[in-house]
């Protein structure tokens, strides 16, 4: 091979070489080999008295590490230093008694496409205290968004996370992800409006069907009249993902009011919240919003599996119908979620609603 020959291979192979270098400086971060994670908290204030515990998950370039946390697995390094720059930021809202670690496998996926993830344990509403419970229903359902916008409030204001979450000329790149409980959080953060009378007519005419759902519902009966909510929409989250969420209790209005990108699935097999009640109605009404059945799975398909049984109204959580790989499913999540925030939060809003039809 003669010296020009090779000075010109050479030439070309950096060419093709730096093609995906800048396709990613271009997309504002790289794609990291790992997710490192540590715990954060967000503090009480005078108007908000309880601290928000959370998980972060986050890209980094450090070697992987696998660390039981409670009942689950997770398979992301401690403390390990996070990249200076990430995708944006995603929000993850658990289910009903739920922790910040139930779904630590979609969070490592995320964090290894290169966001930024805060994965919040809800105060009232945890595996710990479930104390939201005790008060009026409207406060529950009002205060699950909430905490979710004080996170974001708390890492935008953070000297050590706002400069590495990525921007564009629509401000911080963020979306939210949730299941079940915090599948009607991220709905109702993206502008979905709770009337609480659709909630005791459903359950005076629907119980036989939806008997987990009505059975935690208490004082049915004076839910008759129109018992709106005020709306508790977040406009700096852009798309959302919401896995076997509760919905029955949007107006149809207000949801078909939502602009943001959605992705609605919902388990085919779902006994606490039937899809034809919950998941259907979120994703039938919000136009443009991408509904994805998922066949033969189980209302805690998208969770973890934990290491020991955690019994619930329906079950262990790990439990699932004979023949449902959650495993499996889970790796698919973990490619199709972070996917769906790759389209949703770095595109145009044309752009992004025709990525995202059916």
């Amino acid at each position: 091979m003669t010296f020009a020959i090779y000075k010109r291979l050479r030439s070309a192979t950096l060419l093709l070489c730096s093609i995906p270098v800048v396709t990613s400086l271009l997309f504002s971060a790289a794609r990291a080999a790992e997710a490192g994670w540590r715990p954060y908290e967000v503090p009480p204030s005078v108007t908000n008295p309880e601290k928000i515990p959370a998980a972060l998950y986050y890209p980094t370039q450090a070697p992987t590490r696998s660390i039981m946390v409670g009942s689950f697995t997770v398979h992301a390094t401690p403390m390990a230093a996070p990249e200076a720059k990430t995708k944006g930021l995603i929000v993850l809202s658990h289910g009903t008694g739920g922790s910040e670690f139930g779904q630590s496998s979609l969070a490592e996926a995320l964090a290894r496409d290169g966001y930024l993830v805060a994965a919040l344990r809800h105060p009232g509403d945890s595996y710990q205290d479930s104390s939201l419970w005790q008060k009026p229903l409207g406060t529950y359902f009002t205060e699950r968004p909430r905490q979710v916008s004080r996170v974001i409030d708390t890492l935008l204001a953070d000297p050590e996370w706002k400069d590495r979450i990525a921007t564009d000329a629509q401000g911080p790149r963020i979306g939210a992800a949730g299941h079940s409980a915090g599948g009607y959080t991220v709905v109702a953060l993206a502008g979905g409006r709770v009337d609480l009378s659709r909630i005791g007519a459903h359950c005076v005419n629907e119980a036989p069907q939806d008997p987990i759902t009505c059975g935690m519902v208490r004082n049915i009966q004076q839910m008759q009249a129109p018992l709106a909510l005020e709306s508790t929409a977040d406009p700096r989250i852009r798309a959302i993902v919401a896995m076997a969420p509760v919905g029955v209790m949007f107006t149809e209005q207000s949801l078909k009011a939502i602009t943001v990108p959605a992705l609605i699935y919902a388990a085919e097999k779902d006994r606490w919240l039937p899809p034809r009640f919950h998941a259907a109605w979120i994703g039938q009404n919000i136009p443009g919003a991408t509904y994805r059945v998922v066949a033969n799975a189980g209302h805690f398909a998208f969770m973890n599996t934990a290491s020991a049984p955690i019994q619930t109204l329906d079950g262990d959580i790990s439990a699932n119908p004979p023949g449902f790989d959650r495993t499996e499913f889970l790796k698919q999540l973990g490619e199709e979620i972070p996917a769906f925030f790759d389209r949703t939060l770095t595109l145009e809003p044309n752009a992004v609603k025709a990525s995202t039809s059916p």
